[in-house]
């Protein structure tokens, strides 16, 4: 463009404009997001083996779409928990969150739930609180004595249907999570976990601060004279003078018991004996009386962490407009990080866990140190009480297993009816028109929860069958 006065100006350079969805596909990714609350809904189409039909595979050929007609780019897309931008692609995600957390853009970031509730997660300490090689030390000092301190009890205490119990598994690990993070000494201190889990659900909110000071009150004792060998003692001893580590802590107890927890015992599932085809092929140690191979370990604990994330999505709120890949993001923008838009990793790319358990673009030697603790749990567990079906949570069991554990369940539903009609039978209804209408709910109750067991039984058989 030439002005007036017939001087030239500098072409200014332009950035890609990010698009807006049209309704429909606004629709459509809406009722693929709220589909995560009906899992059951796959069932039919899984048995079948119709994998297009499934949920996965209606949100990857809508994702295909999006790709297609906008050249890959992020898409704005409204949905029933607000306007997300969406980026289409996990190295699109992954390095437009980069940019953002260099150029320092991004706010507080929080966790999506299936329902679309929002809610905090662990807050990442800040850049080079935590000691260098402080995480090595304690994974190399002993870790594997631990792990075997707590495993037993949990592994030789299976349910009826065979399965490990996820309310015991979760509480040892929980345990363990404390005696690793905070030594012995805090292991039993369930309080503790309790107040971290709510101090990072309140993050980036107005009770934080509160909830935070609470935390810091309670792990003082533990910190005063931390034991040696615990993060505790390693992080107060290499850490610069002064420094309270109190947040660095609460991080890798929240991030030590996620890996540990649900993830570890996801990952337990995954041991079957196609896994050791697997390593067989590639030439690792299948002894089949011996731990799993390292590799294997690996595997499935990769696998766990991408096919069931600690959380499911993550918001993070754009607080300054930034560049990105010659694309402006401007402020007030909310990036939606979800890796079950995405589908599976690349052939050879690995899991990152400072992604998937601390949500931090920036990295976190803290979720590596927790990975790395929950695959001793699994090296452990496994060789204890052996892989697949034998250590298995329900989680990803056959149909026949389900079957079998939907029987369980029927009995349990029965014994409680069972129980509400005794209490009902007792004399101390009979004193007036109170008791026998509390009598009257309590038999009621008891009626629904017989029907209830018949409704399982019969699904459990159709299940077995």
């Amino acid at each position: 463009m030439t002005p007036a006065d017939g001087t030239a100006t500098a072409a200014r350079p332009e950035t890609a404009r990010l698009e807006t969805a049209r309704p429909l596909e606004n629709m459509l990714f809406s009722a693929a997001l709220m589909a995560r609350r009906l899992p059951w809904a796959d069932l039919p189409a899984r048995t079948l083996g119709l994998d297009a039909l499934t949920h996965d595979g209606l949100t990857h050929r809508l994702m295909a779409h999006l790709r297609s007609s906008r050249s890959g780019r992020p898409v704005r897309l409204r949905t029933p928990f607000g306007p997300f931008l969406v980026p289409l692609t996990r190295l699109d995600a992954e390095s437009l969150l980069t940019h953002g957390d260099n150029a320092g853009a991004l706010g507080t970031p929080c966790a999506l739930a299936a329902d679309g509730r929002r809610y905090g997660l662990s807050p990442h300490p800040a850049a080079g609180t935590a000691a260098a090689g402080a995480w090595e030390e304690v994974a190399h000092g002993g870790l594997d004595k631990q792990v075997a301190e707590y495993l037993p009890a949990v592994t030789g205490a299976g349910r009826e249907d065979g399965a490990l119990d996820r309310g015991r598994w979760e509480a040892a690990m929980q345990r363990l999570s404390r005696h690793v993070v905070l030594g012995a000494g805090a292991a039993e201190d369930t309080l503790l976990s309790a107040m971290v889990s709510t101090a990072a659900e309140a993050a980036g909110g107005r009770a934080y601060e509160a909830r935070a000071a609470a935390l810091r009150r309670r792990m003082a004792p533990y910190l005063a004279d931390p034991e040696p060998g615990c993060l505790a003692g390693r992080l107060t001893a290499a850490g610069p003078s002064g420094w309270e580590p109190h947040t660095a802590l609460a991080h890798a107890l929240a991030l030590v018991s996620a890996a540990t927890g649900a993830t570890a015992l996801k990952a337990l599932t995954l041991l079957t004996p196609d896994t050791y085809t697997d390593a067989a092929a590639s030439g690792a140690r299948t002894d089949a009386t011996a731990p799993p191979p390292e590799e294997v370990i690996e595997q499935a604990m990769e696998r766990a962490l991408e096919q069931h994330p600690v959380q499911a999505a993550v918001v993070y709120p754009v607080h300054a407009p930034f560049t990105a890949d010659g694309r402006t993001i401007r402020a007030g923008e909310e990036i939606l990080y979800d890796p079950a838009l995405f589908g599976p990793r690349s052939q050879g790319r690995r899991t990152d866990p400072a992604w998937v358990l601390c949500a931090n673009p920036a990295g976190c030697p803290t979720a590596e140190f927790a990975a790395h603790v929950g695959r001793e749990v699994i090296r452990r567990a496994a060789a204890i009480g052996g892989t697949g079906g034998q250590v298995a949570d329900g989680l990803t069991a056959p149909l026949a297993a389900y079957g079998a554990r939907g029987r369980t369940e029927a009995d349990l539903l029965d014994r409680h009816a069972e129980s509400l009609c005794a209490c009902a039978a007792d004399t101390g209804w009979n004193a007036g028109e109170s008791g026998e209408r509390f009598r009257m709910v309590l038999l009621a109750h008891a009626e629904r929860c017989a029907r209830a067991a018949d409704d399982v039984r019969r699904a459990a058989r159709w299940l077995a069958d």
